[in-house]
């Protein structure tokens, strides 16, 4: 039976955690789809440039990964403690990598002038990014939303390129 990702993830026991993720409609991640005869081999660089970029802005590290045809494996390490060091403005920056963030948090970037009231919510905010910023279900939403576009805009259709990522726990000797 299926389980929630909160619930499969608890960062107490491990840091490393085994994702899969697959294709629906028969959609093709990479190499020969032999239906229609094209080549989707580009299609892995897409994924490894992405996981790159993501794994420098979360603090997850990539402890390894595998690209098949219609699916790919990632083993992710969920560094909490560096999300952690981060000050507010390095997690300000780093979440404005992805998003445009708050209009309240751009004055704060601005150096205008800021109430108390105004700075405690940049406060708020920037807590709430630095949490998603070792979440598992955020790195891959950033991962999985950009190349299901990009396969979508290829492809001239619309919807899911991915079905939901299943997870493995997996336990790594100290």
């Amino acid at each position: 039976m299926t389980r929630a990702r909160h619930q499969l993830i608890d960062l107490s026991a491990t840091s490393y955690y085994h994702v899969i993720n697959r294709c629906v409609r028969r959609s093709f991640l990479c190499g020969n789809d032999p239906y229609t005869k094209r080549n989707y081999d580009h299609r892995r660089q897409w994924l490894v440039d992405r996981i790159k970029l993501l794994s420098s802005i979360f603090s997850i590290n990539i402890a390894a990964y595998a690209i098949m045809s219609n699916h790919y494996h990632l083993v992710l390490q969920v560094d909490k403690f560096h999300a952690d060091m981060l000050s507010m403005d390095e997690v300000i920056e780093r979440w404005y990598c992805l998003y445009n963030g708050h209009p309240i948090v751009d004055d704060y970037l601005a150096d205008r002038e800021m109430s108390t009231v105004k700075l405690t919510k940049v406060e708020e905010y920037a807590q709430l990014w630095r949490e998603r910023l070792y979440d598992i279900s955020w790195f891959m939403k950033c991962l999985n939303e950009h190349i299901s576009r990009e396969a979508n805009k290829e492809d001239n259709c619309t919807g899911k390129l991915y079905s939901l990522p299943s997870m493995a726990l997996t336990l790594r000797a100290s």
